[in-house]
C-alpha cells in the first residue's frame, strides 16, 4: 500500500471536490495512507471564498480538520490533513498567498509521501509542482479537470481552449496525467504532452450510493421529494450557475414549452443564479439552491424523471454520471465527453449551437413519452455499470500508482 500526498479541493464545492473526497475516500478503503493538502486558511484580511456564504456543503472549513495557518498537518485515523493559506478561492480558480509554495514543500519534506497526486485547482502552484516534486524525488500525477470542446464551437469553448494552451507546457512535465476521454487527450497531445504521459481514467461514481429508488420505501429524503411533487413530472438541472452551464437557453426552452403537468427544478448555485432569477418565481419553474445534503441530492435524481444538462463546455460531468446511476433519462450536449457517455442511446445528445431551438422540440416529447424516459433511464444506468464504476476508477488508479512507483524502486 502506498502513501498517497493529495493535493486538491475541500472547498467549495465542485466537481473537482467530489472527485477528490470519493477518490480518496476510497483508496483508504483499499489500505491506502491519504494525506490530503488543500487550501484552507484565509490569509488574514486579505483571503476570501465561498466558504464564508457557507456553499461547501459541510465539505470545507467548518466539516474539515483545523490545521494552523502554517501548514501543520493533523492526524486523523491514518491519514493526515494539511492546510495551505489562501488570498482568494472560488469554484474555479485558487490564488495562493505567498508563502503557500514554501509550506506545500515543507509538508512533503515532513510527510515524505511515495507520490503526490495533484487534482490540479486552477492555481499558480499547479505550474511549481514538476519542480518542488523533482527536487524531492517522488512521482507526481495530475488530474486535469478544465472543461472543453474539442470543436471550438463557441466562445466559452475558445476561452476554455486558452486553458489548456496555458497548462499544456507545464502538464508535459508531470509523470502522469489523468484525463476522463479520449479527445480531452487528444486536445492535450496535440498541444505537445506526449501520449505515453496521458492516462484516459473516466469518472466513477459509487452505484450503491447513486442508485434507482426502490418501488417501496426508501429514504426519508425521498419521502420528502416524492410528497413535493407527486403532482407533477420533475425535470432537473443540478451544477453550478455559471455562463458555461448555459441555464439561460435550458430556460428560454421551457419558457416557450411550459409542458402541461410537469416542473423544472434548478438544484445549484453560482455567479448567474440572480441575473437567471430576475424574472421571479414561477410556479413551474423551482430556485432549489444549492443542497448540501447528500441524501437530498440523491433523492432530487432518484424523483426527476429527465436530467438535462446544457452545458457549452464540459469535462466529464459527474453530476451527469451520478443522474444516470439513479436510472434517470438524460439530455446533455456533445461538450467535452458526456455526448460519449451517453453515445448509442444511454440518452438524448444534442449539439451546443441551438441548445434553445432543440430542448424546444425536445422537451413536449419527453413529456408525452413516458415509456422512452423509463427506457432511457434504464439504459443510462446499465452504462454507468458497465463503464463508470468508482471501483473501476480506483482500480485503474492504482495501476498508475503501481507502475510509477514500481520504475522509481528501479531507478533508486
Amino acid at each position: 500500500m502506498a502513501h498517497i500526498a493529495w493535493l486538491g479541493k475541500k472547498s467549495p464545492f465542485c466537481g473537482n471536490v467530489s472527485y477528490g473526497l470519493a477518490t480518496t475516500d476510497r483508496l483508504r478503503e483499499r489500505g491506502h495512507r491519504i494525506s490530503f493538502i488543500h487550501f484552507d486558511t484565509p490569509s488574514p484580511g486579505l483571503g476570501i471564498g465561498w466558504d464564508a456564504l457557507n456553499l461547501d456543503g459541510g465539505h470545507g472549513s467548518a466539516a474539515a480538520l483545523k490545521a494552523s495557518s502554517r501548514g501543520r498537518a493533523v492526524a486523523e485515523d491514518d491519514s493526515r490533513e494539511v492546510a495551505l493559506p489562501y488570498l482568494v478561492k472560488s469554484q474555479v480558480y485558487t490564488i495562493p498567498s505567498p508563502g503557500a509554495q514554501r509550506e506545500f514543500r515543507e509538508s512533503l519534506e515532513r510527510l515524505k509521501p511515495d507520490l503526490v497526486h495533484a487534482s490540479l485547482t486552477l492555481s499558480p502552484l499547479d505550474f511549481r509542482l514538476p519542480d518542488l516534486c523533482q527536487h524531492l524525488g517522488v512521482p507526481l500525477v495530475a488530474t486535469f479537470h478544465p472543461a472543453f470542446d474539442a470543436s471550438l464551437r463557441n466562445l466559452t469553448a475558445g476561452t476554455q481552449q486558452l486553458t489548456y494552451q496555458l497548462y499544456a507546457p507545464a502538464l508535459a512535465r508531470f509523470d502522469r496525467v489523468i484525463v476522463f476521454s479520449d479527445l480531452q487527450a487528444e486536445v492535450l497531445a496535440r498541444l505537445g504532452v506526449r501520449e505515453e504521459r496521458l492516462a484516459v481514467i473516466p469518472n466513477g461514481v459509487d452505484t450503491d450510493c447513486w442508485q434507482p429508488a426502490p418501488h417501496q420505501g426508501g429514504s426519508k429524503e425521498l419521502a420528502q421529494v416524492r410528497l413535493r411533487f407527486q403532482a407533477r413530472r420533475m425535470f432537473l438541472y443540478m451544477g453550478r450557475l455559471a455562463t458555461e452551464k448555459n441555464v439561460e437557453a435550458l430556460l428560454k426552452a421551457w419558457r416557450l414549452v411550459r409542458p402541461k403537468g410537469c416542473v423544472l427544478v434548478i438544484v445549484g448555485d453560482g455567479p448567474l443564479r440572480n441575473a437567471l432569477q430576475a424574472s421571479g418565481e414561477e410556479g413551474d419553474v423551482i430556485w432549489w439552491g444549492y443542497e448540501a445534503d447528500l441524501g437530498m441530492r440523491v433523492a432530487l435524481l432518484q424523483v426527476a424523471e429527465v436530467f438535462l444538462l446544457p452545458s457549452l463546455v464540459e469535462g466529464l460531468s459527474l453530476a451527469l454520471l451520478e443522474a444516470m446511476s439513479c436510472g434517470t433519462a438524460c439530455v446533455a450536449t456533445d461538450a467535452g465527453a458526456d455526448g460519449e457517455v451517453l453515445e448509442g442511446g444511454a440518452g438524448v445528445v444534442i449539439t451546443t449551437q441551438g441548445v434553445t431551438t432543440q430542448l424546444r422540440t425536445l422537451l413536449p416529447v419527453l413529456r408525452d413519452q413516458p415509456v422512452l424516459t423509463a427506457e432511457l433511464g434504464q439504459r443510462a444506468r446499465e452504462r454507468v455499470l458497465e463503464r463508470y464504476t468508482l471501483t473501476s476508477n480506483i482500480e485503474q488508479l492504482e495501476r498508475l500508482y503501481s507502475e510509477l512507483l514500481q520504475r522509481k524502486s528501479v531507478a533508486v
